[in-house]
């Protein structure tokens, strides 16, 4: 399914341009310059403005001295989940508060789904969640985040 945010948009100024379709957004303009969520191992499931499916496979290199994938890499994937989620509705948005509730522990070959959706918003703030789940879809992580949307608009 082609998601396409609202179109033709003409600004206060009367200037006319396109707002993308989500999944640009998402595939081309960001995961495509986006170092880190590439050494993740991130695959983008779905995206649409206001929410992402991310998917992950927890690797060697990603655990700590326990043996169990160390505690950034579950917030890394979510915190990329509401990056797209956010700024798949079409405006740069920036996140200025996020906190991570770590559920159950995650292994080394682990599978993990982050679902972001936004949960409240205004023209200039998004609050959001993600649920992060194994493969056995049994809920690891529970993030929360609130972004800044900008006038800037992705082109």
């Amino acid at each position: 399914m082609k998601l396409v945010i609202e179109y033709p948009l003409i600004c206060a100024t009367g200037f006319q341009f396109y707002k993308m379709d989500a999944n640009i957004i998402v595939r081309e303009k960001m995961y495509a310059n986006d170092a880190f969520s590439q050494w993740l191992g991130i695959d983008v499931i779905e995206a649409g403005p206001g929410y992402c499916s991310l998917l992950m496979t927890v690797r060697k290199e990603m655990t700590n001295g326990f043996g169990i994938a160390h505690g950034g890499i579950t917030y890394s994937l979510a915190d990329s989940a509401l990056a797209f989620a956010s700024n798949g509705q079409g405006h740069h948005a920036l996140s200025v508060e996020t906190s991570i509730s770590h559920i159950k522990t995650v292994a080394i070959g682990d599978q993990l789904k982050a679902n972001a959706k936004e949960v409240a918003g205004s023209r200039r703030i998004g609050h959001y969640e993600v649920s992060i789940y194994n493969q056995e879809n049994i809920m690891v992580a529970w993030f929360k985040g609130i972004v800044y949307k900008k006038e800037e608009t992705w082109k």
